[in-house]
């Protein structure tokens, strides 16, 4: 009796999933260096949860509703409601960020663990989609954390909110792309204060993160919609208050965009750092 078998799947898609089956090892060796710096991880998750706490209650609290003009939509909506969904999009954002500049730039230029990697079948493209895949999963663990909190405190107020977590997904392997970019730049541990002090930190209180951008002078509105963290504010938001519309479907290409750049810079980068 003759058994039957599943013919291979071939062309590019058998080139792109050997890639990601092979950049699976990267994963694996990172949950085995954290099995016991679990702390570590978690921690992130607690961030978002004491901004929305001081900020979303303590503001809120003075600050009762926001107006539907500056929100998009035809009533007003409390103001925990309106920053709870941004916290969302600044924590993929920062377990992203974070996991692709500090801790690759340890394994890239002192640890030298991507050149052993380099020694097994893995290879460049491996080694990004594998960090890439790590960054994903610790963003996705702060992202859905506080996506429970909003579902919990009733915050999500449409069932396009049940989108938020995917929509979160693609905003950190956006940051995650742009992060291994911007590591591949860096030379010492002092360049952090670029990254983090001049383009994330800006990022977050300028993004319509705790405030609506209509109460900026327009010209700064006009250069804070360059800032992907506001097109990634501006489409989870969007989803958790039901306001889906041309402009929502701009932040995904913006992001979309933002991220092949961020891909094809770190790729470039990478390959020049560990190629010699």
């Amino acid at each position: 009796m003759t058994a039957i078998t599943q013919p291979a799947p071939s062309g590019a898609l058998a080139t792109a999933w050997a890639r990601i089956w092979r950049a699976r090892r990267l994963v694996e060796r990172n949950i085995m260096v954290y099995r016991h710096q679990w702390i570590i991880i978690f921690s992130g998750v607690f961030e978002p949860i004491f901004y929305l706490i001081g900020i979303g209650l303590g503001i809120g609290g003075i600050v009762g509703e926001i107006p539907a003009v500056f929100v998009g939509g035809r009533t007003d909506v409390s103001y925990l409601a309106y920053v709870a969904p941004a916290l969302v999009a600044t924590a993929a954002m920062n377990g992203a960020v974070f996991e692709t500049i500090f801790n690759v730039f340890f394994k890239l230029n002192y640890a030298k663990t991507y050149d052993g990697v380099l020694a097994t079948p893995m290879g460049i493209t491996e080694i990004a989609l594998g960090e890439m895949m790590w960054a994903l999963l610790r963003a996705a663990l702060y992202a859905v954390a506080m996506f429970v909190i909003m579902l919990v405190a009733g915050l999500i107020l449409s069932p396009w909110g049940l989108l938020m977590v995917p929509a979160a997904l693609l905003v950190a392997a956006a940051f995650a792309a742009a992060g291994l970019a911007g590591t591949s730049y860096l030379r010492t541990v002092n360049d952090f204060d670029v990254p983090m002090g001049l383009i994330v930190m800006p990022m977050f209180l300028f993004s319509g993160t705790f405030f609506p951008v209509g109460v900026y002078p327009e010209p700064l509105q006009w250069l804070m919609q360059l800032n992907p963290l506001y097109h990634a504010i501006h489409l989870i938001r969007g989803l958790s208050l039901g306001l889906m519309g041309l402009e929502q479907l701009w932040d995904l290409v913006f992001l979309l965009g933002f991220f092949a750049a961020g891909m094809f810079i770190a790729m470039r980068q990478m390959e020049r750092k560990l190629i010699k």
